[in-house]
């Protein structure tokens, strides 16, 4: 038997229309590995192109449409960026960050009981940053999240059904929830002076988008396919600002 062919993009962006309105966690998209493991939790189940255009989607949403609302915002209410453009944490914007936040935030989406202790126990890597022993830290806690899920069937074995219940009524707010908690974080990228409170939604809105669109890949695809796309999607204005200094530095001043 052939496997079903994988869904077009426009078809998997109306899904995620569909799913922000009512999200629920059982359904995958096809191309998952078979199996409730964390080989089929990791792996992309997408090609290249397909994460390619979800990230251009999301770069030329916040270019043309929610980046000029927070930088707007940002100039109503005096908030600054504390991003030096002389002196970028690559390799922690492109491989630490994404590694860090998905399994923070959005691992748990699907594993609601390992995220009772893997978020507290992962938040000193966010906070500490990129050192050794917070990547031992890290490490640690990816060999015991994958220990917890080995032969696995489902991907919500383990559960008692009362339990299972409870979570899925919830779902959607937990979902949503957990968006807000993603875009509320980078509100410590500015420095927000006298800023209104009620501005502080517009800073963050290109990444409260971003947050749904990961934690609908995260859902459907698996936690592997967030991983590289919230890497895709920090990777391509880091390489603009990089041409940008190296070719036209007096723009950059």
């Amino acid at each position: 038997m052939n496997p079903p062919p994988r869904p077009r993009f426009r078809s998997e962006f109306m899904d995620f229309l569909r799913f922000i309105r009512r999200p629920a966690p059982l359904r995958r998209l096809p191309g998952r590995l078979r199996g409730g493991g964390i080989a089929a939790d990791a792996w992309p189940g997408t090609g290249p192109r397909r994460l390619l255009a979800w990230a251009a989607f999301l770069w030329a949403l916040n270019l043309f449409a929610l980046g000029p609302l927070a930088v707007a915002a940002a100039g109503v209410g005096g908030a600054t960026h504390r991003l030096d453009l002389n002196n970028i944490p690559v390799l922690a914007a492109i491989l630490w960050a994404p590694l860090v936040e998905e399994m923070l935030f959005r691992y748990g989406l699907r594993r609601p009981l390992q995220a009772l202790w893997l978020c507290p126990a992962i938040v000193p890597a966010l906070i500490w940053g990129p050192r050794l022993w917070t990547g031992l830290l890290l490490a640690a806690l990816l060999l015991l999240a994958a220990w917890g899920v080995r032969q696995r069937p489902q991907a919500l074995a383990g559960w008692n059904t009362a339990w299972r219940r409870y979570y899925l009524r919830r779902f959607g707010l937990v979902f949503h929830l957990v968006a807000l908690a993603f875009a509320g974080m980078h509100l410590g990228n500015f420095v927000l002076h006298q800023t209104p409170y009620w501005l502080l939604p517009l800073l963050v809105l290109p990444q409260w988008v971003t947050g749904l669109v990961l934690g609908w890949m995260r859902v459907r695809r698996g936690i592997g396919a967030a991983v590289l796309l919230h890497a895709l999607f920090n990777a391509g204005p880091i390489l603009v600002i990089w041409a940008i200094m190296r070719w036209v530095p007096s723009a950059a001043a």
